[in-house]
This record gives structure tokens, C-alpha cells and sequence, in this order.
């Protein structure tokens, strides 16, 4: 029932070998049929007596326990009945009387049964084996070890079966193989208990010698035909120490600031304490180091003097460091349109690998020690950095920055500026210059300069100012020069107006100021920023205000002249109003009739007068001095 390589013990449910039934003093009889079922299902009894053609008439029903038969059940004309006892209501018949079945099998009703026809010679009987496989069994190691020093067997394990039928057998296994008794090396002790079920619960204790060998194996109860597997338990053999030895993680080269893990094992079990030695660089002494429960030590390679030299492969080897990166020629100086090339070298025990990055954008330019730049533009000025590394150790890189100049006059980052400002508030004014050699830069109005950080090449200067009415006059010119020329950027200063957002409103929109930020670099081009959204908005306003208030003044000076009678209407032709001299003026008012042509026809048949051709209707205010 076992193939090879199964592991544990197990509980076999089958029951041992039981007499047959017979009475003593009996003539031999042949073996009864064997039928088997399982403890709570039906059971089918069928009747096999020689003479029976399909359909028994006259048939009774015996059980043999402990060699007394006892009579429980008869049939007559094909009608049954039970006897009183403990089968009453648990009989009944089935295939027209042939066979007998019987519910609710129970452990007590292992025994046989016979059949019995009118003629008491022919009987036919029955071996109705009850079974029922254990509950799967439990295992319960020796949790406080055993040691290989010990002279006798050691309870190793305990094994609990219950509720089997009939009684259980154990046989432990050990990785597969299974466990005989042996003297002074193996011993089974197993015992039973009889539930009021009729199962039965076995108890089986295994004892046993171990060896160092022993602290990988495994005892277990398989599964099986009627059979319950147990889950599998390992036992811990406790043997001395033979063999210790150290592990470092990470594996191969380490740098200078590396986490390392360094981990002493043995072969021993329960695992000892472990201490690690090491040697001071400084002193020269031998220092003790303790490590975690685990044996493990953690420290940085290099920290607190400790040496990465004994955790590399080879403990004779240096270990790997990049020094001395240099960039030739240190301070690269060129004319715009001519090329340039930068070499860059290291110091390193280890290979190493070269990359050119672009330090204001960071991308990378090219692999190698040389860097190659043709037709150089004045925007490609600027920061380049040589990165050598090396590739068996990631993180292990050093570098060097090197700031390429291009000959050349500055070069203003705008050519105009336009602000809009406040009177009598403090403004910040700036101008960017760039250019080989470096620029200064001066500003043609008085206020507190400051210069802030930028590349070798580039001048960003930064002027304090009072807004005044001369400087708004005036506005502010920055002046940036070198060797080879000058440059300047104009600031244009516009004075921001204040007015109500709505006519219940006391709060003013205020129209906040700003510096214009530079526009993208072009060398030599004029560029004028859009106002900022607020700024827009204030000029529509003060433009709408405007335009009200001019209308409203025209329909005043209208209206008035219409009351005093001096704008006569529904007169064709052209009429002259005379005004005192100081109050004549040189323009004239137009005023034009939306009637059409045909309506003003109309009015001329009624009035009498005439219209000259081409005449729509017009009237003319003449306004002269």
C-alpha cells in the first residue's frame, strides 16, 4: 500500500483476523460471504440460499455474537417482521425479499449473519465487517530537544489516534522508512482506549536514539486505504559545534560606505554566541565585536577604522577607490565657431569608465575620456562634468567640473525691459549679461546693487530703487562691458492708475508690479514682454472710464443747447448759432436723421419747402469763432 520515499507513521483502520463464527461440535463449514461497511452506512445482506428461484417465502434472519444466535428477523409469503431487540427498526427488506437491510452500522454489529430456509439444513451466512478509519492523528513532538550525548533511547515523538474501528495499528516512519523496534536504539510503546461508540483511541510514544544525522529527519502518519495521515514534524537534536565559518553580504567589491553584513555560522545545534575579532588600523590591536542573536555583525565598510581590506575576495588586495579625477585643460577658452576638446583622467586600482554630462541640463554627451565640441556656439558656454566610475562597483564614481569659456563681447539677456510700477515704492531691477572675458555692469541710475551667484561667465546684477517721478521720466539703463565691448538693456518705467472694481466698492484694484522676466537668449534681439493679466485689466478699465465720461460731456453740451433753443430741429439746410466770443470754438456738430428718404419726402410735401437733390436730411451745428 506504500510506494517508495513516503515519510511518518501511520494508523491502519483494518481490522486483525476473527473467527468465522462457527459453533463448536459443527460439522466444518464453508467460509461465510464477506461484506464490509463503514461505521454509520447501510449495510446489504443478501440472502444466497441454493433453493431460492428470486423469491423467499419462508426465511429467518439469525446474528452470531459470541457464539449465540439469536433470532431477529422473519419472513412469510414474501411480508416481513422484526424481532424485539436491538435490531428492531433498523430491518427491512429489499429485492422481493432476497435481501435484508440493515441501517445505522454501528462498531457492535461486527459479527456474522445467517439466512435460514424452511428446511433448517440450508442456511446461508453472512461476515459483515463494520470498519472506520481514525480521525486524523496527532503528533507531538519532543519540543525540548534531544541530545546526541544521550546513552538510551529518548522519547522523540508521541502519536494520538482516535475514534478508529477496529482497533488502530501504528507504524512511525523516519524520511520514508519505517521504524522496528531495536534494542537500545528503537522502542514503540502503544496502548488503547474503548470509547462507549465501540472505537477505539490508540496512543503510541516512539523512543529512539539520535545522531547528529538526525536533525533533518522527519516523522509523519500517511494517508492511505482506511488510513489517517498526520502532518509532518521535525525534531530538534541538539550536537556540539565541529566546524565555524564567516559569510559577508554583499558578495565581491565593496566601497568605502557600504552596509556589510558579516555573519558567523557554525555547524552546531542550538547555534553558540558568537563574537567576531578584528583587527584596529590605527592601533594595531585586536578588538572583539559582538554580533546580534543571529551571529550577524553589521557595520560600514571603512567606518569607525575598521578596514574593508578583510571582507574582499582576495584579503591582500587594496580596496577599490577613484581619486584625482582632472580635466585638461583645466580652464578651456575658445572663439565662437572654432572646436575645442577636453581629456579627462583618474586614479584607480579598479577599471574605470568615463562620461561627459552637461551640467546645466545633466544629459549625458558622450563615453570616453575625450569630448569632442565643433563649431562652438556662445550658447554652449558653460559647466561640463567628467564622471569616472567604476562599473564591478555600483555607487563607486568621483568627478570633476570644468567651465568652458567663448570669447566674445557680452551679451544682454534682453535688449528692452517695460514695467509697470507705483510711485513712491521700492522696485528691484535686474540685468543679465554673459560674455568672455566676465562683464560688469553699471546702471546709469543711483540705488543699492547687488550681483548674485552665477556661471564664471554669466553677471546677474540686481538694483534697489525708489520709484520717483524722475526715474519715471527717465526710466533706467544697465551698461555691461569687457575688453572686447559693451552692452546695454533699457527699463522702461509706466506708473500703474488705482480705481474702485464697482461703484459700492470701497476696495480699489490694486494692479500688483513685476519685473519682467528675460526672455529666451538671442544674441542682439530686441524682445518686450505682454503686461501680466492684472496690468491688462486695468488698462481696459481706465479706457472704458475714459470713453463714458467724453460721451457724457457731448450729450451735456447737446442737451443744453437744445433747452435754450439754439438747436433748432425739423429745419432742412444748415443753420449758424452764434456764440459769445468765449465760448466759440472751431469744430462742428453733425447730427444726421435716421429717417429714409422716402419719409423725409413726405415731410417736405406737408411743410411746403423743398429738399435740394441729395439732400438726407441733415442738420449741421456750425461752431465758430
Amino acid at each position: 500500500r506504500r510506494g517508495p520515499g513516503r515519510k511518518g507513521a501511520f494508523l491502519l483502520a483494518h481490522p486483525l483476523p476473527a473467527s468465522s463464527g462457527s459453533v463448536p461440535g459443527e460439522a466444518e463449514q464453508p467460509e461465510p460471504e464477506l461484506v464490509e461497511v463503514e461505521v454509520g452506512h447501510t449495510a446489504l445482506l443478501k440472502c444466497g440460499l441454493s433453493h431460492a428461484q428470486g423469491n423467499l417465502s419462508h426465511v429467518d434472519w439469525f446474528s452470531v455474537h459470541k457464539e449465540k444466535r439469536m433470532l431477529i428477523f422473519r419472513v412469510r409469503q414474501g411480508q416481513g417482521q422484526s424481532e424485539p431487540g436491538e435490531y428492531h427498526n433498523r430491518l427491512s427488506l429489499q429485492d422481493k425479499g432476497t435481501t435484508l437491510v440493515l441501517t445505522g452500522i454501528t462498531p457492535h454489529d461486527d459479527r456474522i449473519f445467517t439466512c435460514q430456509g424452511k428446511r433448517r439444513a440450508q442456511e446461508h451466512r453472512i461476515r459483515l465487517r463494520v470498519y472506520k478509519a481514525p480521525e486524523e492523528p496527532s503528533i507531538q513532538v519532543n519540543t525540548l530537544g534531544i541530545s546526541v550525548n544521550s546513552k538510551e533511547p529518548v522519547e522523540v515523538a508521541t502519536c494520538v489516534g482516535r475514534n478508529g474501528y477496529p482497533v488502530p495499528q501504528v507504524t512511525w516512519y523516519k524520511n520514508g522508512q519505517s521504524l522496528k523496534e531495536e534494542k537500545n536504539r528503537v522502542h514503540i510503546q502503544s496502548s488503547q482506549t474503548e470509547e462507549s461508540s465501540g472505537l477505539f483511541t490508540l496512543r503510541s510514544v516512539l523512543q529512539a536514539q539520535v545522531s547528529k544525522e538526525d536533525k533533518d529527519l522527519s516523522y509523519r502518519l500517511p494517508s492511505g486505504n482506511h488510513m489517517k495521515e498526520s502532518k509532518e514534524v521535525t525534531v530538534p537534536v541538539f550536537y556540539p559545534a565541529e566546524r565555524v565559518w564567516l559569510e559577508v553580504e554583499p558578495e565581491g567589491m565593496l566601497k568605502e560606505g557600504d552596509r556589510v553584513e558579516i555573519r558567523c555560522l557554525a555547524d552546531g545545534n542550538p547555534q553558540p554566541h558568537f563574537s567576531i575579532i578584528k583587527q584596529n588600523l590605527n592601533t594595531r590591536e585586536m578588538e572583539e565585536e559582538r554580533t546580534d542573536d543571529n551571529g550577524v555583525l553589521g557595520d560600514q565598510a571603512g567606518a569607525r577604522g575598521n578596514p574593508t581590506r578583510p571582507v574582499l575576495p582576495d584579503p591582500t588586495a587594496a580596496p577599490p577607490d577613484v581619486s584625482d579625477v582632472r580635466v585638461s585643460p583645466a580652464a578651456p577658452e575658445s572663439q565662437e565657431g572654432s572646436s575645442l576638446t577636453l581629456n579627462c583622467e583618474a586614479e584607480s586600482n579598479q577599471d574605470l569608465q568615463f562620461q561627459w554630462l552637461r551640467e546645466k541640463t545633466g544629459k549625458l554627451l558622450a563615453k570616453g575620456q575625450v569630448l569632442q565640441l565643433h563649431s562652438l556656439k556662445r550658447e554652449e558656454g558653460g559647466g561640463y562634468r567628467c564622471l569616472a566610475s567604476v562599473p564591478s562597483v555600483p555607487g563607486l564614481n568621483r568627478s570633476q567640473l570644468v567651465n568652458v569659456a567663448i570669447f566674445g563681447p557680452p551679451w544682454m539677456a534682453s535688449r528692452e525691459k517695460k514695467m509697470w510700477v507705483k510711485e513712491n515704492s521700492e522696485l528691484n531691477l535686474s540685468c543679465e549679461a554673459s560674455g568672455h572675458p566676465r562683464p560688469s555692469i553699471v546702471w546709469s541710475v543711483h540705488g543699492t546693487a547687488s550681483e548674485q551667484d552665477q556661471e564664471p561667465q554669466n553677471v546677474l546684477s540686481v538694483l534697489n530703487v525708489l520709484v520717483t517721478p524722475e526715474l519715471l521720466e527717465t526710466g533706467a539703463e544697465c551698461v555691461a562691458s569687457n575688453s572686447l565691448g559693451r552692452n546695454t538693456t533699457i527699463i522702461f518705467l509706466e506708473l500703474v492708475h488705482f480705481m474702485s472694481s464697482t461703484p459700492d466698492s470701497n476696495r480699489t484694484t490694486n494692479l500688483s508690479t513685476s519685473t519682467i522676466s528675460p526672455p529666451a537668449r538671442a544674441n542682439g534681439t530686441s524682445t518686450e514682454k505682454k503686461l501680466t493679466e492684472p496690468e491688462s485689466k486695468g488698462v481696459v478699465i481706465v479706457a472704458v472710464t475714459v470713453c463714458v465720461l467724453v460721451l457724457a460731456l457731448l450729450g451735456a453740451v447737446l442737451y443744453f443747447f437744445y433747452k435754450k433753443g439754439k438747436l433748432p430741429c425739423g429745419r432742412s439746410g444748415k443753420q449758424e448759432i452764434t456764440l459769445p466770443p468765449s465760448r466759440k470754438s472751431e469744430f462742428v456738430v453733425e447730427v444726421k436723421s435716421d429717417k429714409l428718404p422716402e419719409e423725409m419726402g413726405l415731410l417736405q410735401g406737408s411743410s411746403g419747402d423743398k429738399r435740394a437733390p441729395g439732400d438726407q436730411g441733415e442738420k449741421y451745428i456750425d461752431l465758430r469763432h
